[in-house]
């Protein structure tokens, strides 16, 4: 699994590459956002890629915001991507004293201050994504990625699908006991379209 992979296994595959270059950009959910405002937030979303030496591979910085106010994110992490066989793993980091890096995801200056020991590794929270003809679905491993809301802990459910010019994602929390939705979207996942391409970014 993705907590035992060496530092440099599978870092450069084509199917890693293919996976980094969709999810390079700036990702909004306008559409759905304005065709359904009484369920949806405008919301955005940016992947955008780290220099090649951050892991010695391919990594992102991403946040997600409000569209009003790009500059205070509601979340923000990095992520190594690593790929075993038919498959790519993404470990995933947060950020100690994230608030100094709001706005990277479209500013490259606040970008280029993140560093390595800036971040921490969050276990059994990393994604793993398959190719599925023309896009990739993603989920998160396990039942271990621990999420506290409003005092209750809950377990992450996270599934993704991308494709070279979409972005849906659902992400929930479920009570530990009741396996009881406690967080998240009741009525279905967010869809994004890339708005921007910061594929030419990897190097």
């Amino acid at each position: 699994m993705a907590e035992n992979l060496s530092p440099t296994q599978g870092t450069d595959t084509p199917l890693i590459l293919k996976l980094a270059r969709w999810i390079a950009g700036d990702f909004s959910n306008q559409k759905q956002a304005f065709e359904n405002p009484k369920d949806y937030a405008h919301i955005r979303v940016f992947f955008r890629p780290l220099p090649f030496d951050f892991f010695s591979g391919i990594g992102f910085y991403s946040e997600q915001s409000y569209d009003y106010d790009l500059w205070t994110p509601y979340r923000q992490g990095i992520h190594r991507f690593v790929g075993q066989d038919d498959r790519v793993y993404i470990e995933n980091y947060s950020l100690k004293d994230a608030f100094l890096y709001a706005g990277s995801g479209h500013e490259p200056e606040i970008l280029k201050t993140i560093k390595p020991d800036c971040i921490e590794r969050r276990h059994n929270c990393s994604m793993i994504f398959k190719p599925d003809g023309e896009r990739f679905l993603g989920g998160v491993e396990g039942k271990c990625c621990f999420i506290e809301r409003n005092g209750i802990k809950t377990y992450l459910v996270s599934e993704v699908e991308l494709t070279e010019t979409t972005f849906i994602s659902w992400d929930r929390g479920f009570d530990l006991d009741t396996h009881e939705q406690v967080w998240g979207s009741a009525k279905g996942p967010l869809k994004f379209e890339k708005r921007q391409s910061f594929a030419h970014e990897l190097n």
